[in-house]
């Protein structure tokens, strides 16, 4: 699936794969998160060996009746407050696909699937 903006010129697609991209990209820039956390392995296993960056790794993107419903799943670092870091990560996720991609997020839910303890 994808979304439609149809504009006075003509109709334009933005595929999921990109929504997940842009999404994936906000996630990582937030202080605290490690990583995102793999929602098929087999294929971000190969990635991984094959040294592709797979910002889309851990969302999935459905479309609703007037916007999207994002599900991010992450890794946070340990000693960070979980509720303060996935806040963070809900408001940069629905800015960055408000004004890079010009699509409203319903919801943005966060999915912490680990903590990790970051070596000093």
């Amino acid at each position: 699936m994808a979304v439609k903006i149809k504009t006075q010129t003509g109709t334009i697609e933005i595929s999921n794969d990109v929504i997940a991209t842009v999404v994936g990209g906000a996630a990582t820039d937030i202080y605290g998160i490690v990583g995102m956390a793999s929602k098929n392995q087999i294929k971000d296993n190969l990635n991984d060996i094959l040294g592709k960056e797979n910002y889309s790794r851990g969302v999935v993107v459905r479309q609703e009746e007037n916007g999207v419903a994002v599900d991010v799943y992450i890794m946070v670092s340990y000693g960070t407050k979980i509720s303060e870091v996935s806040r963070n990560v809900q408001e940069k996720v629905k800015y960055n696909l408000e004004t890079m991609l010009g699509v409203v997020a319903n919801s943005v839910n966060i999915f912490i699937q680990g903590v990790r303890v970051q070596p000093e």
